[in-house]
């Protein structure tokens, strides 16, 4: 075994008056120095809570955790942060994905942690973790609950999070009936684990194994399945190892891996949230991730794997076709091979020894699913500084559009007005709704604006639409996401009225509000900021700090000015 100098020894074997009362304090917990003196302390960050049922499988795989922390020669030493259980924060959890980060962070930097474990699942939890472990580089995986189980209904397997979306539709347009509502409610969130879709769960967990943060071939294991367990066990084997061989995330999470997980991105049809992840991770080690990089990476990668919603099958099929490493291994022709996994090997020498077992599920690269995937990037009068498009999710077919303007000021104004039955819509018209951005709102996952139920009862089930919030993962259909500059700082979409022209231009990526610069400059000079509800704590820090959209809505003061900022977190000095 090799020689280490661990951050933990300045506690625990330092100065003897702050060494004795670090020794003494682990006594009374029942640690014995002979346990642990001398061995990696393992952090085993665990983000399960009883709100959060995506994540509640972490409150018996951390037990497998420590078994193999204790076999490898660490020692763990569990401990809870907060959790972003996105099915209940109000009105979005994506602020809380900042705070959360932070709470990691500092518990990091001020405790005796040679090594980190993140236990993550539900959306935000994964990026919360990666951003964490990017600020602090101490040597750090990620460990993934799983996905829940596909339900069935009448006989017919149902998805949580994708087929939701869909009967939601149906029963605005009395196609379901309120027995059938009730019936799919009682089925559908069968089991824990994330939603068993390539939503934003499944696809940020994809992106932490091709970031080198997760353990090869486990972000897809279902939560149900003794793999997962298996996983677990290896995970605290890995990190120990992580530790003794100094392979901190500024080592993995290079740009060419940010590259790497971009393309993946496209070739899973992955959850647009991630462009806002990724953009946020890479800030941290001093990578900046323009919108640009989005479309250039994904350029020429088709969609390979066929999940909802981009596609029809669901986690659990995934799974048995060869699940995330057989998809990496069909696109390693595309991918920079010398990126390394979390084994410290090359994604060539991990990843070329999987198959795939159902091609249906996960395609090739010269018959993919779909020859076009990723995001389309616009910018122009109406975005400035840019919004997207998931190409995979759209269903509509045009180059070039332009449909007039049915607008909605907030949140509030859509739900009371979009289905009024004197609303001015056609099947051509844009649905555009202001006042979600990250200041606005909190950037909640509103901008799937819901189909007027008099254009679903004509059998409507696509429209262009458009806003500065974000949209589930699970989500699907032509939605503009992510306007930037946001509507609640002045920018364009702020001042488009009913009836405006909007064009989208989907070759050139361009995106204009077709009004005169004169018209445009008077309505700008007469808007009005709106009030801010913010008058103390965390959300008003976090309106004063906030990024826009397109630099990946973390906070300015976290973000290093470039990678040469980047240092591995120094133990804490000094009595506590």
């Amino acid at each position: 075994m090799q020689s280490m100098i661990l951050r933990s020894q300045e506690w625990f074997d330092g100065r003897p008056d702050h060494s004795f009362e670090h020794r003494s304090s682990m006594r009374a917990m029942g640690h014995l120095p002979e346990s642990y003196m001398g061995k990696p302390i393992i952090g085993i960050f665990n983000s399960w809570n009883d709100f959060t049922n995506c994540n509640l499988p972490h409150k018996q795989l951390v037990e497998y955790v420590k078994r193999g922390v204790l076999m490898a020669g660490g020692y763990p030493m569990e401990m809870h942060s907060i959790s972003t259980p996105s099915d209940f924060m109000k009105p979005s959890d994506l602020p809380y994905r900042n705070l959360m980060s932070m709470d990691i962070e500092e518990m990091i930097r001020s405790l005796p942690i040679d090594g980190a474990i993140h236990l993550c699942e539900c959306d935000k939890t994964t990026p919360a973790q990666l951003m964490a472990a990017a600020s602090c580089d101490i040597p750090a995986i990620q460990l993934a609950a799983g996905h829940r189980a596909s339900a069935y209904m009448q006989g017919k397997a149902v998805n949580y999070g994708t087929d939701t979306w869909k009967y939601l539709d149906d029963y605005n347009a009395g196609l379901v009936s309120e027995q059938q509502w009730q019936e799919l409610e009682t089925n559908i969130s069968c089991s824990l684990g994330g939603c068993p879709v390539m939503g934003t769960a499944s696809t940020m967990k994809s992106l932490s194994e091709m970031l080198g943060m997760m353990l090869p071939g486990t972000a897809s294991i279902p939560a149900h399945h003794a793999a997962r367990y298996a996983a677990a066990e290896m995970t605290g084997r890995r990190i120990v190892e992580m530790v003794r061989e100094g392979l901190h995330p500024s080592l993995l999470m290079t740009e060419a891996a940010f590259h790497n997980a971009i393309k993946l991105l496209a070739a899973l049809g992955g959850s647009s949230n991630a462009v806002i992840h990724l953009t946020a991770i890479a800030g941290r080690l001093g990578i900046r991730l323009g919108l640009d990089a989005y479309a250039d990476q994904s350029r020429n990668v088709p969609l390979l794997v066929n999940l909802q919603p981009s596609g029809i099958y669901n986690m659990d099929q995934f799974h048995v076709a060869g699940g995330i490493g057989a998809a990496i291994k069909q696109l390693l022709p595309l991918l920079d091979c010398s990126a390394l996994a979390a084994t410290g090997k090359t994604i060539a020498e991990e990843y070329g020894q999987y198959e795939v077992y159902s091609p249906e599920v996960i395609a090739s690269l010269d018959q993919p699913v779909k020859e076009f995937s990723g995001f389309v990037v616009f910018r122009g009068s109406l975005a400035p500084d840019g919004a997207i498009l998931k190409r995979a999710a759209s269903s509509l077919n045009f180059d070039r559009f332009i449909g007039k303007a049915v607008v909605f000021e907030d949140y509030a104004d859509m739900l009371a007005r979009i289905n009024d039955d004197d609303l001015d819509v056609r099947e051509d018209s844009v649905l555009l709704m202001k006042n979600c951005g990250p200041i606005g709102a909190g950037m909640p996952e509103w901008g799937m604006i819901p189909i007027p139920n008099k254009l679903l009862k004509l059998g409507v089930r696509d429209m262009v639409r458009i806003s500065d919030a974000r949209m589930s993962g699970t989500s699907y259909g032509t939605v503009i996401l992510h306007a930037s500059p946001e509507s609640a700082l002045g920018g364009p979409l702020a001042i488009v009225q009913d009836g405006d022209e909007i064009e989208v231009d989907l070759p050139n990526g361009i995106i204009n509000l077709r009004v005169d610069d004169k018209t445009m400059e008077d309505r700008l000079a007469r808007w009005q900021a709106p009030s801010s509800p913010h008058k103390r704590g965390f959300m008003r820090i976090y309106e004063d700090q906030v990024l826009q959209a397109h630099e990946g809505c973390d906070f300015w003061s976290l973000r290093p000015k470039d990678r040469s900022e980047v240092k591995l977190v120094p133990p804490i000095v000094g009595r506590g």
